[in-house]
């Protein structure tokens, strides 16, 4: 993965926020560089303080930032890298965004509500960001509330490399909704296994009800894969109706793990043989369970940064 960028004309400049400098930090190992200095800190009223501590004149600058919890202030730190790298001459400045917060936010699902995910948009390019590198966004239109180049990665190729190595007999693979079908769908295919799809109402935000269980689940052992868990009300839900249909071992993975309120208590009760994440949102120690797995995701990014870097194609990494 090592690569020479003494050959290059232009340097390679990896700097971090704060919201996951452990995948930053991971990052720049697979690509064998240092991560740039930088500072991101608060002043005593709240408001943040950013300093890029090296040169990036000229550099191509890649800053890693997810929008997670506390969402406002990463994002705000984010906006404010931004600005730093275009005002000390940045070359070209890519927005590495493991997880794209307020993108459950896409479209008026009502009067007089925003669409945040397009305002969110709108403030990264006005900041001054010449491309998008993010992973599972929420919603595949989001990519066009963005006038540069977006690349959303997936995990489900770690995810399938994953679950082969389990090797698990009579395996399903479950939507918790008729949205995600796509990705099951995908997942089942690579995975060689069955499909099925939980049929639900949800009646108001991070409160659903199960309706049917789509697909034959009896006697099988079950992985429901999702993009984002956040109370994980929907997520166990999901899993009691699948033994209510006679399901044995139940699995779930997601990428983004929000883990929202009362979500932890919600997992641990649900009875899930295991629990897959991503490390595109850091779990902080207390809220790990002991059936968690999370799969790292810093070779995929690498990568994708390596070709963006490089001039290449990153298209066969969107499988």
């Amino acid at each position: 993965m090592n690569f020479d960028i003494t050959k290059k004309k232009h340097d390679i400049k990896i700097i971090s926020c704060n919201s996951n400098l452990t995948l930053a930090n991971d990052i720049t190992d697979k690509l064998g560089v240092s991560l740039t200095e930088s500072d991101c800190k608060k002043f005593l009223d709240g408001e943040i303080f950013v300093k890029i501590k090296e040169s990036v004149r000229g550099c191509d600058v890649f800053i890693v930032q997810s929008t997670c919890k506390p969402a406002n202030d990463n994002l705000m730190e984010l906006l404010l890298m931004i600005d730093a790298a275009k005002r000390a001459s940045a070359r070209t400045i890519t927005a590495v965004i493991p997880y794209f917060g307020y993108s459950r936010q896409d479209r008026k699902m009502e009067p007089r509500v925003p669409i945040s995910a397009k305002l969110v948009a709108n403030l990264l390019m006005k900041a001054g960001i010449q491309r998008v590198l993010t992973m599972d966004l929420h919603a595949d239109q989001i990519q066009g509330f963005f006038d540069v180049p977006v690349d959303n990665l997936f995990l489900t190729p770690i995810a399938i490399g994953y679950f082969n190595s389990l090797k698990i007999d009579d395996l399903v693979v479950v939507s918790p909704d008729s949205g995600g079908t796509d990705r099951a769908r995908y997942l089942a295919k690579h995975l060689q296994c069955g499909l099925a799809i939980i049929d639900k109402r949800r009646p108001k935000a991070n409160v659903c009800e199960i309706m049917n269980v789509i697909g034959e689940v009896e006697g099988k052992n079950c992985l429901l894969i999702d993009d984002i868990i956040d109370t994980a009300g929907s997520i166990s839900g999901g899993a009691k109706a699948l033994k209510d249909f006679g399901a044995k071992d139940i699995y779930c993975i997601a990428t983004h793990p929000v883990l929202s309120g009362n979500a932890v208590s919600n997992l641990k009760g649900a009875g899930f043989k295991e629990i897959i994440f991503s490390d595109t949102i850091p779990i902080p120690e207390d809220k790990m369970l002991d059936n968690m797995t999370i799969l790292r995701t810093c070779s995929l990014f690498s990568e994708a940064i390596k070709r963006i870097y490089s001039g290449e194609s990153v298209s066969n990494l969107f499988v």
